[in-house]
């Protein structure tokens, strides 16, 4: 049942049922362009570090997922392009993997595919409530050799999914033991509705020192789970949160203003390169793409790489006319008054 629901949201996202209503709120956000950036542009230096490694551009694969046939081929094509751009890749989730052997690639081969870039694994919040623990967290770094694992929010999707895990109390404590136990990072991401700066907070104060804000204004799993909805009432549930979330610009900025020493992955909705750009200006280290990379992951290792090697064109742009020789001059970079 868990192969066939992850096979459905991979065709609704594909098909372009899953955007939702909001908006990620970049477009209210400009850059004040520098006619004069005395820059060479060639020699912008785009290059940063993530989970103790130089990475080649401040981009992610954020976690996509799929039946186990589907998501073997998509992770072996993210993982040979990671490793071509040196690039990190974070996984979808591991669920299936521990809890009935589907691997999807989801194993050692990955590492191997990609032997020197950060490898993110992960878990949903909502399996501690139902049997997970520190041990399964261990399990599903070792399974792929993971540098970090990821615990995923995703508290509206569960809330209006037929077979969804409603019962989330006392999530933060077990959490907080998950980051105690495990000899990696862990990083909290939501799936696309924001993570506000206080609730930032308060899973910082447990030990979560990476944030993956995963904004509104890109996939809506609301709108996916109303198209894979049992019946209309549970459609009409679902639909009526499709705008729902917190704009991932805003949640960048109020991430960053209140854990100013996180490692903050600015994800949800980003398009290219520009929306890269802003999001580091707003206060991410790095920038996640998902369904807009999906596509690319169905085809090809080529593909995936000419998708990140546009989007790195577009971001080094952004930096020569915003007369930035690096990353750290983007985020002091002028922007316009609203």
């Amino acid at each position: 049942m868990l192969s066939d629901r992850k096979n459905q949201h991979l065709d609704i996202v594909l098909d372009g049922r899953g955007r939702g209503a909001a908006r990620t709120g970049f477009d209210t956000i400009a850059f004040a362009h520098v006619a004069l950036p005395e820059l060479h542009m060639d020699e912008i230096d785009l290059s940063t570090s993530f989970l103790g490694r130089r990475i080649g551009g401040p981009l992610l694969v954020s976690s996509m997922t799929g039946g186990p046939a589907r998501a073997d081929t998509i992770n072996r094509h993210l993982a040979t392009a990671c490793a071509a751009l040196n690039l990190p890749l974070a996984v979808g989730s591991q669920r299936v993997a521990i809890e009935a052997g589907e691997v999807g690639g989801l194993g050692t081969e990955l590492r191997a595919l990609a032997p020197n870039v950060p490898l993110l694994a992960n878990i949903g919040a909502a399996q501690f409530n139902t049997g997970f623990g520190a041990d399964e967290a261990r399990q599903a770094v070792d399974m792929i050799g993971a540098d970090a694992l990821i615990i995923h929010l995703n508290p509206l999707q569960e809330a209006v999914q037929p077979e969804g895990d409603r019962d989330w109390r006392g999530l933060l404590h077990r959490i907080e033991e998950v980051a105690r136990r495990l000899p990696v990072p862990v990083v909290a991401k939501e799936v696309g509705s924001g993570i506000s700066g206080p609730t930032a907070r308060r899973l910082w104060d447990a030990g979560v020192h990476v944030i993956d804000v995963a904004g509104a204004g890109g996939t809506s799993w609301a709108a996916v789970e109303a198209e894979r909805a049992q019946t209309p009432r549970q459609a009409a549930v679902a639909r009526a949160f499709s705008g729902w979330g917190l704009p991932t610009a805003r949640a960048i900025a109020e991430v960053r203003a209140a854990c100013p020493d996180a490692v903050v992955i600015g994800s949800g909705g980003i398009r290219d390169g520009v929306d890269a750009a802003k999001a580091i200006r707003l206060g991410a280290d790095i920038v996640g793409q998902a369904s807009g990379l999906l596509e690319a992951a169905t085809q090809s290792a080529e593909a995936v790489v000419e998708h990140f090697e546009t989007v790195l064109a577009q971001l080094r742009v952004a930096c020569f006319c915003t007369g930035s020789a690096d990353l750290g001059q983007l985020r002091r970079a002028a922007l316009l008054e609203p």
